[in-house]
């Protein structure tokens, strides 16, 4: 990984900082994103001690907010030149319903729509980066949980009361599989030297939706996390996305959802080819829209 360039979002925490730490180890250039200034300058300077790789840097954005993905994406090419990794991790389970300064719903911002924005705000940068023997590599974090829904197009935010968070964080998830998909089939049709996939990490014990301290969840989730996501080390979570951002097996192997290092079918939902260009058209107006207000 010398000579390249990664970005991973999310990175404060994790299997983001996590990822961040092993490609920084294997010698990469890390741009780590996170949302609080002092948080993600402690990381970055945790991860140059630790990998002794002094080209570790860090930028803050909300990645909910629209006007905050296009300043990272800005920021990003102000400082490089290249990108060889970009790592499309952050993301959260939001229980309580919570309103963008977009005006979007916040999962489906935070988990879809930030993947959306980054990755096409910076993918002239990873076409030209890449080569016909080493693409550059696009990786996205989804979840097992995308089968559990299909996507309703009459609301890709969920809404109504009470608010379902578990069907919001599902169904963005659905969300990245079919982005996935989509993105593949159009970098594809343009012969570009880029590769992108997607995979769910395991169930982990991390930091995880401890952002839901709200009410009658800051008395459930102490107790269903341990139940119900706390299963595996970050360290044993980070394993696929670290092989698909390098790993020379999958040099070329582009389109696949990832379970434990092995391609894997995902959700029947997830594979209609005609749903992933009806929603990459619905993202590209959600965009359009909010980065001409903001």
């Amino acid at each position: 990984m010398h000579g390249k360039v990664c970005i991973v979002t999310g990175a404060t925490n994790g299997i983001g900082e996590v990822t961040a730490h092993q490609l920084a180890n294997m010698g990469a250039t890390v741009v780590v994103v996170g949302r609080n200034r002092q948080k993600t300058a402690q990381v970055v300077e945790d991860i140059k001690r630790a990998s002794g790789n002094p080209h570790v840097d860090g930028i803050i954005a909300d990645l909910s907010v629209g006007a905050d993905v296009m300043r990272l994406a800005r920021e990003f090419r102000a400082r490089y030149n290249r990108l060889d990794v970009l790592v499309n991790n952050a993301g959260a389970l939001i229980l309580t319903h919570e309103t963008t300064p977009d005006g979007l719903e916040m999962t489906f911002a935070l988990n879809h729509m930030s993947y959306f924005t980054l990755t096409n705000a910076l993918l002239d940068m990873l076409i030209a980066s890449g080569t016909s023997e080493q693409k550059a590599r696009i990786v996205n974090v989804s979840s097992v949980l995308h089968a559990r829904y299909a996507l309703d197009f009459n609301q890709l935010q969920v809404t109504g009361s009470p608010f379902n968070g578990y069907k919001a964080y599902c169904q963005s998830k659905l969300m990245n599989v079919m982005f996935t998909y989509e993105l593949n089939k159009r970098l594809q049709a343009q012969h570009a030297p880029v590769t992108v996939n997607a995979l769910h990490p395991g169930v982990i014990k991390s930091g995880f939706a401890k952002n839901n301290t709200k009410g009658i969840w800051g008395v459930i989730m102490p107790i269903f996390l341990p139940l119900y996501f706390w299963r595996i080390t970050p360290e044993e979570g980070a394993k696929t996305q670290i092989y698909l951002a390098t790993s020379p097996d999958v040099e070329g192997v582009s389109g696949k959802y990832f379970d434990k290092c092995k391609p894997v079918p995902s959700s029947p939902a997830s594979m209609v080819e005609a749903d992933w260009q009806k929603l990459w058209i619905a993202s590209e107006q959600i965009d359009a829209d909010r980065l001409k207000k903001g």
